[in-house]
């Protein structure tokens, strides 16, 4: 067989139909759910950690942070904390031990995410967070042309079952976010219980060593005013 018949083939092989890199993004048909992380994560001194999170258009994006502990000698609890759109623009920033950030996504990408330990240069900071998107209204996402249609074919039971639904998974996400800022409240204070706990136990045992020193020091003082010499001459 020619060669150059051989190349041919190889480059009909190669550049077969259907061979495209997938998206990341799902298709517009599909249902689009509701997505939520929490999780801790250990930010050392001066450090500088992002993340990134997709979003469709007209979504509600949300970020909820606390600083759980601090270590170090100055234990600032202040965060930086912005999210930039997609197109690499400001959306939200703030600078505080805890906060939250709530608003309507504009278009559809990754939203980043980040958090900067400035006021800390040695010291290290556990950061609690629950961020993610949900949709409201979400049975209604289909286009004008497929929702005629389908409420054409749909009954009005399932309709109202299908609002019902949606609200229900609203009130859910919401529940959720309340659930998981009383939950990193409740682990930001038992490590300030155990700080402090272990401060005070500290403390206490320095101050008891100090008395006991102080005690010795008098004692030892007091004694010495009570000395007397027994080798003096006798007449």
């Amino acid at each position: 067989m020619p060669e150059h018949l051989w190349c041919w083939i190889l480059l009909l092989l190669l550049v077969r139909p259907g061979t495209r890199a997938q998206k990341t993004e799902p298709p517009a048909g599909l249902f689009r759910g509701s997505d939520q992380y929490d999780f801790a994560i250990l930010l050392p001194g001066s450090g500088y950690q992002c993340f990134w999170h997709f979003s469709h258009q007209s979504g509600r994006f949300y970020l909820t942070y606390m600083v759980q502990w601090v270590s170090g000698m100055s234990a600032d609890r202040r965060l930086h904390v912005t999210v930039l759109s997609p197109d690499g623009l400001l959306v939200a920033t703030l600078d505080e031990s805890s906060g939250q950030i709530n608003f309507q996504t504009q278009e559809t990408g990754f939203y980043q995410i980040c958090l900067g330990n400035f006021v800390n240069k040695y010291g290290n900071m556990q950061v609690y967070l629950d961020f993610g998107v949900y949709y409201e209204g979400m049975g209604n996402l289909e286009r004008e042309d497929e929702r005629e249609k389908y409420e054409e074919q749909l009954n009005s039971t399932i309709s109202s079952i299908q609002t019902s639904a949606s609200k229900l998974n609203t009130y859910v996400v919401n529940m959720w976010r309340f659930y998981n800022y009383g939950r990193m409240k409740r682990t930001t204070d038992h490590y300030l219980l155990v700080s402090n706990s272990n401060y005070i136990s500290w403390w206490s045992a320095a101050q008891s060593v100090v008395i006991l020193t102080a005690g010795y020091l008098q004692l030892f003082i007091i004694k010495q005013f009570f000395r007397t010499q027994t080798n003096k001459p006798r007449c």
